[in-house]
C-alpha cells in the first residue's frame, strides 16, 4: 500500500525538523493576546437566567414558568450589566451568576428592543467590570474574542476575526440595527448578550445573533451603539427616537423625474398611510407622496428613512422633500417621539 511505502521512508530515529523561531513567536503572541483579553474581560462576564410566566396552554399541563438563559457583561463596579433585550424582555425574574459563583437577583433598568440591548442592575458594589472600547477602530481581519455561556457552559471562550463591518440586521421589533459586526468567532445559544472583545480585552461588541445552519456567520452590536443606548437607558429607562408617522414602501421613481430634479438615487419611499395626529399628518403629507430627501440626506428605501429619523433630534424641525405626481414639494415638519408600541 502507498501508505506503508510512505511510512517506510520515514526514519523514526531522525529527530523532527525544528519549527522556526518565528513560528513559535507567532503562536506565542496569539496565545498571549487571547489570554490577556480573557483575563481582563472574563471576570466581568456573567450568566443571565430568566423566568417568565408560561402561557395558559402550558399552565394547563402543569408548567407554570418558562426559563431561558443568556450572557451579559458588567460595565460599572456598582452593578450595571449590559445584555440583549431578547434575553430579558418580558421576564418576571432575572438571576445573574458571577464568575466567583455568586448568584444575585437583577432588575431591568431599561430595555430597547429596537437595538436588542438591555441594561439590568445588581444590588452590589465593587464588582469587576469590563472596559468599553471603540468599535469605529475595528478592521476586517482583526482578532476578536467572544466570552459567554453557550448552552449553559459558563465562561466559554471562542476566538475568530472580524469578517465584515457595516452589516445591517433586523431586531425582533422589525427596525434595522446598523453597523453590525460580522465575526466567525463561534457563537451558540446562550452567548447572546456576552461581550466581543479585542486583544486588549476591551469590549467592542455585544454578541447578538447567529445564522442558523451556517458555519462561522455570527453578529455583534457595535459597542459605540451600545454606549449611546446604555446612556439613555440608565438615564431615562428607554431610548427616544424621532417619529414621522407614516408607513411606506420602496418604489422606482420615473426616470424623467429623476433627470428633471437631479435626484441622486432612482428610488424613493411611497407613503402608503399617514397616521392621524402625527407630525406627518400635521405637515400635510398625503398617501401616494414619494419621499426622496430628509434634510441633506437622499432617501432611497424605507430603511434610509428610518435611519435618518433615528439620528434626528426629537422636537427639531427638518425639511422633507417629496414627489407629488410630477411635482416636487418641500415640507417643514417637527418629528415627535417614537411611541413605544411602534416598530
Amino acid at each position: 500500500m502507498q501508505l506503508d511505502r510512505v511510512l517506510s521512508e520515514v526514519d523514526v530515529n531522525q529527530p523532527s525538523e525544528a519549527i522556526p523561531v518565528e513560528e513559535f513567536d507567532a503562536l506565542d503572541a496569539y496565545s498571549r493576546a487571547v489570554i490577556q483579553a480573557v483575563e481582563r474581560a472574563g471576570p466581568a462576564v456573567v450568566s443571565v437566567s430568566v423566568a417568565r410566566r408560561a402561557p395558559e396552554r402550558f399552565r394547563r399541563r402543569g408548567l407554570d414558568e418558562l426559563h431561558g438563559a443568556g450572557s451579559g457583561v458588567i460595565i460599572t463596579p456598582d452593578g450595571y450589566v449590559l445584555t440583549n433585550s431578547h434575553v430579558v424582555r418580558g421576564s418576571d425574574r432575572i438571576e445573574v451568576r458571577l464568575q466567583d459563583g455568586r448568584t444575585l437577583e437583577a432588575q431591568v433598568v431599561g430595555d430597547d428592543p429596537h437595538s436588542d440591548l438591555s441594561v439590568v442592575r445588581l444590588n452590589e458594589a465593587g464588582l469587576p467590570h469590563a472596559e468599553l472600547g471603540d468599535s469605529s477602530r475595528l478592521r476586517v481581519g482583526q482578532l476578536v474574542v467572544a466570552i459567554g455561556n453557550p448552552l449553559g457552559f459558563q465562561a466559554t471562550v471562542t476566538t475568530g476575526v472580524v469578517s465584515a463591518l457595516g452589516r445591517s440586521l433586523r431586531a425582533q421589533s422589525g427596525r434595522l440595527i446598523e453597523n453590525i459586526i460580522q465575526t466567525d468567532a463561534p457563537l451558540n445559544p446562550g452567548n447572546s448578550g456576552g461581550p466581543l472583545t479585542d486583544f486588549r480585552g476591551q469590549v467592542v461588541g455585544i454578541n447578538t445573533a447567529v445564522i442558523m445552519g451556517s458555519q462561522g456567520i455570527c453578529f455583534a452590536i457595535p459597542v459605540n451603539t451600545a454606549k449611546w443606548v446604555t446612556a439613555q437607558l440608565i438615564r431615562e429607562g428607554r431610548v427616544r427616537r424621532a417619529y414621522l408617522g407614516v408607513s411606506g414602501q420602496l418604489v422606482q421613481v420615473d426616470r424623467q423625474l429623476v433627470l428633471e430634479y437631479g435626484l441622486s438615487v432612482p428610488t424613493g419611499v411611497r407613503i402608503a398611510e399617514v397616521q392621524p395626529g402625527t407630525a406627518a399628518s400635521a405637515g400635510g403629507f398625503l398617501a401616494g407622496d414619494i419621499i426622496v430627501r430628509v434634510g441633506d440626506t437622499a432617501v432611497a428605501t424605507p430603511d434610509d428613512l428610518q435611519r435618518v429619523l433615528g439620528r434626528h433630534a426629537i422636537g427639531e424641525s427638518v425639511t422633507i422633500e417629496v414627489l407629488r405626481g410630477a411635482e416636487r414639494r418641500s415640507f417643514r415638519v417637527t418629528p415627535t417621539e417614537l411611541p413605544e408600541e411602534s416598530a
